[in-house]
């Protein structure tokens, strides 16, 4: 029983970082219609500001975390005026085929300017105890504890943020009818280049803290945790910012006790085998609205 509870911590942190990038997925699908899979590409670059920010400048952590947040910003920005801006009006195809390319085009800069050698990221808390209980036999690091406490801000920040600022009711009318809300004097391409901003400063936040959880840094490491956070956003049903949450953590606790008791090789085929029974029953995911479109 102990050593589940142990697992089940461990899945609870994992799942964490996967709701933060899931928000990041979802905030973008919700306003723009549109699936980013450079997304996890963005956790990369912003794990590397910080580890070079950190390691090779001397900045504090907490300016390396800022640092990356603000450059990853400023690319969310650059890669949605770029890449995605011109094909506002392109076939879903055209704009998903962009995305794909984005990502390999991330991927392959980074190889160039940082090679493939794996870095050794940080452990910003490393030097603070870990809290044990039943004498010692379950532990739960402070990296997990601020993993699942940033998690829970970030979720409750966006869901008051879309739900009574100015700008997120913008980004709410443009989620719902893009043409209705220009005609109420809604900028439409500003309210997107801010859904595309705020996931971008979300993914570097998850990076920095996928990578003090799992200290390594190579040009690919977003790659994976990309797939599985869009996973858990179509878990938790793509555009509700509490499924994100739900499906991240789910996915995150799924993960570890499959490894823990099954098999670590098979834990990415259980995974995506959940979602595919999951999509078969509720296919707009478990929190996900069933919209009708008006013929």
């Amino acid at each position: 029983m102990l050593s589940f509870l142990n697992h089940f911590a461990s899945g609870i942190s994992l799942g964490s970082v996967y709701a933060i990038i899931a928000l990041g997925y979802t905030m973008v699908y919700g306003i723009a219609k549109m699936l980013n899979f450079a997304h996890g590409d963005v956790i990369m670059v912003g794990a590397y500001i910080c580890f070079f920010a950190v390691s090779s400048f001397g900045l504090p952590p907490v300016v390396g975390i800022l640092l990356s947040m603000l450059l990853c910003t400023a690319l969310g920005i650059a890669i949605e005026r770029l890449a995605y801006k011109p094909l506002r009006q392109a076939p879903s195809l055209a704009v998903l085929i962009t995305a794909i390319g984005m990502s390999y085009f991330l991927q392959n800069s980074a190889q160039l300017l940082w090679t493939s050698n794996i870095k050794m990221f940080p452990d910003f808390l490393s030097g603070l105890p870990a809290i044990t209980l039943f004498g010692g036999k379950i532990t739960i690091t402070i990296t997990s504890i601020v993993t699942v406490a940033a998690c829970v801000v970030i979720m409750l920040a966006l869901t008051w943020f879309t739900g009574k600022t100015r700008m997120g009711k913008a980004m709410r009318a443009c989620s719902e009818d893009k043409a209705a809300a220009q005609l109420m004097g809604i900028n439409v391409n500003t309210t997107i280049s801010i859904t595309f901003a705020i996931g971008s400063a979300l993914a570097a936040v998850a990076g920095v803290l996928l990578c003090s959880a799992y200290p390594t840094v190579v040009p690919t490491v977003g790659s994976m945790p990309g797939i599985k956070a869009f996973t858990a956003a179509v878990f938790g049903g793509i555009g509700s910012i509490p499924g994100a949450l739900l499906g991240g953590l789910l996915l995150g606790i799924i993960e570890i006790l499959v490894k823990a008791y099954i098999s670590t090789q098979l834990s990415d085929a259980v995974v995506f085998a959940v979602l595919i029974i999951v999509l078969l029953l509720k296919p707009t995911g478990l929190l996900g609205k069933q919209v009708r479109e008006k013929v």
